[in-house]
């Protein structure tokens, strides 16, 4: 924004709340959810829901497990109200869950609501009018506080009088003081008690008022003091349920919520994936999945967020982007090698932990839930690109393919696939690493290659092995004996008979290849170089563990060479 154009703007006025509680109150306990996908996402999608749709979306949010949904707007359009009147006449309405339906206060909408929810077990009666001296200016042509007020009570007053016209349907009434935001506190309040004093709700016969953040004006603090402001001074407030609704305007939707649940609100209406107008409602599932993560019981089930997302993005026909919170595709994604190195290392650690202690906390570095538990999987976590670290490329191979590669391997083995990543440009798949690392150190024939042996176990003193081989060096075949305590200790004292060994053998690893298709055995050999003390690894794979040995031996003498040239 240029320069001249900040004098348009002023600061959000501050609430004289010197006695504030809610910064040193914690969330413990969830609230009550509501969803309102089915309207106010719904409303603000370039191509609405049709009724099968809004259907499949509802039946998705009771599996979630609401209890409250706000299915629509019935009096505004003929599908709205179709809709209602499907989900009625079918009974599709799980006997746990109340539908709810939002209305302006003006009375020919409001009967017409009522028409629409005759035969429902229990339906919340959400009415609202703008208050804001925006809106009253703006919208409402200058109109009076009290003429603002009189909309309000007397919406209040006719729900009141049709509600026993129809004694099999449970009303609950909600009333919003839509614009909340940038409304004065004092108004917002007479507004309430007004509707407050018409509904006459008890503690067993409750009301809702809600407080929409309908555009964030002000930081999330501002709008807790406003909270508990209006919690302090709400008449009745034992019989009365305080509801939050907040935007994301400025980006802060989720921590207007949370900071409005401290300061005492009961209740948190939004949208799965923050769906809404402009940036969008509160995201459920981000507040839910944050409650989660401190072990608070939400009600809700987020325990398969994909499948969840797939239906949400084919119904709405929108997308959740890659670094959203929880469903984003990159999420529990690392390309930084040094957070690859630790997720490695906190996932082997917890494993062990839990061998000893099921009830172990979880505590994994950047992982601040287990993605199992949203039905995401380990095998994501890490992806490799050029800025990836060493820990990276051997958590694929091992957690991919099976390879469990020797730490002091990981450098060298990283260094080539990243180099790989950086030539172009772009993310390796785990297959485009398993091929670099067999490329590079497995099973290497070249310019010495093991064409077949044989070994004698009753040749020399016992416990000693003889090795008869067939090799070739830079193409000419030679055929090489040696005596050692085991196959790869006799293959070495073969290659020295014939002047071909120039290493010292310093380290040795073997292991069973997990899930593996073309091999079930791996072995890893480390060999340093008798002139210049250069250490190289080779890898051997193959089905016998004894072969795989002798390749890995192959393979790391030819790296030495290669080193050396």
């Amino acid at each position: 924004m240029k320069s001249e154009s900040i004098h348009k703007y002023r600061a959000f006025p501050a609430v004289d709340l010197p006695d504030r509680k809610w910064p040193d109150q914690t969330i413990t306990s969830a609230p009550v959810w509501a969803s309102v996908d089915l309207r106010d996402g719904n409303q603000a999608l370039p191509v609405p829901m049709s009724i099968e749709e809004k259907l499949e979306f509802f039946q998705l949010l009771c599996r979630i497990g609401f209890k409250q949904i706000e299915i629509g707007f019935p009096s505004a359009a003929d599908t709205e109200f179709n809709f209602c009147r499907h989900l009625i006449e079918n009974d599709l309405i799980p006997d746990d869950v109340t539908i709810q339906l939002l209305v302006q206060t003006r009375e020919h909408l409001i009967r017409r609501s009522f028409e629409a929810i005759k035969g429902a077990k229990r339906v919340i009666v959400h009415i609202y009018n703008s208050t804001s001296p925006l809106q009253r200016r703006v919208t409402f042509g200058n109109a009076s506080r009290e003429e603002i007020k009189q909309l309000a009570v007397d919406g209040a007053k006719l729900v009141k009088e049709l509600a026993p016209l129809i004694p099999e349907t449970e009303i609950m009434l909600q009333y919003s003081p839509e614009s909340f935001s940038d409304t004065e506190l004092d108004f917002a309040l007479e507004c309430c008690n007004a509707v407050i004093d018409v509904w006459q709700p008890s503690p067993e016969h409750k009301m809702i008022i809600n407080l929409p953040d309908t555009v964030q004006w002000t930081t999330p603090n501002i709008h807790a003091d406003m909270i508990e402001w209006m919690g302090r001074n709400l008449k009745r407030r034992d019989s009365v349920l305080v509801s939050l609704h907040t935007h994301n305007d400025r980006g802060t939707g989720t921590a207007a919520t949370e900071l409005g649940l401290m300061a005492g609100a009961d209740r948190v209406e939004g949208t799965l994936f923050g769906n809404g107008e402009r940036t969008g409602n509160l995201d459920i599932a981000n507040v839910a999945l944050n409650m989660n993560s401190h072990g608070i019981e939400t009600g809700l089930d987020f325990s398969d967020l994909p499948e969840i997302r797939a239906v949400y993005e084919r119904v709405t026909r929108m997308s959740i982007p890659e670094r959203y919170p929880y469903a984003g595709e990159l999420v529990f994604t690392a390309f930084s090698g040094s957070h690859q190195d630790a997720i490695k290392k906190g996932l082997d650690l917890r494993k062990k932990e839990l061998e000893e202690d099921a009830d172990t906390p979880w505590a994994v570095p950047y992982l601040t839930i287990d993605p199992q538990d949203i039905g995401r999987s380990y095998e994501a976590i890490i992806r490799i690109n050029s800025q990836s670290g060493k820990g990276g490329v051997a958590y694929v191979l091992d957690r991919e393919h099976g390879f469990d590669l020797p730490k002091t391997m990981h450098p060298t083995v990283g260094m080539l696939v990243y180099a790989l990543a950086d030539e172009l440009g772009r993310e390796l798949t785990p297959d485009e690493i398993r091929e670099v690392f067999f490329d590079k150190f497995v099973n290497l024939d070249e310019p010495l290659a093991l064409r077949d042996y044989e070994l004698d176990h009753h040749a020399g003193n016992k416990g000693e092995v003889a090795c008869h081989a067939d090799i070739s060096i830079n193409g000419e075949l030679k055929k090489i004996s040696g005596l050692g305590n085991g196959p790869i200790n006799a293959f070495v004292h073969a290659l020295e008979q014939v002047d071909l060994k120039t290493f010292t053998l310093t380290d040795y690893r073997s292991h069973a290849v997990r899930g593996g298709s073309d091999a079930d055995s791996a072995a890893y050999i480390q060999l340093k170089s008798l002139d210049d003390q250069t250490l190289v690894w080779g890898c051997g794979v193959d089905p016998s563990i004894e072969m795989a040995g002798l390749k890995a031996l192959v393979s790391a003498a030819n790296l030495l060479a290669a080193a050396k040239s």
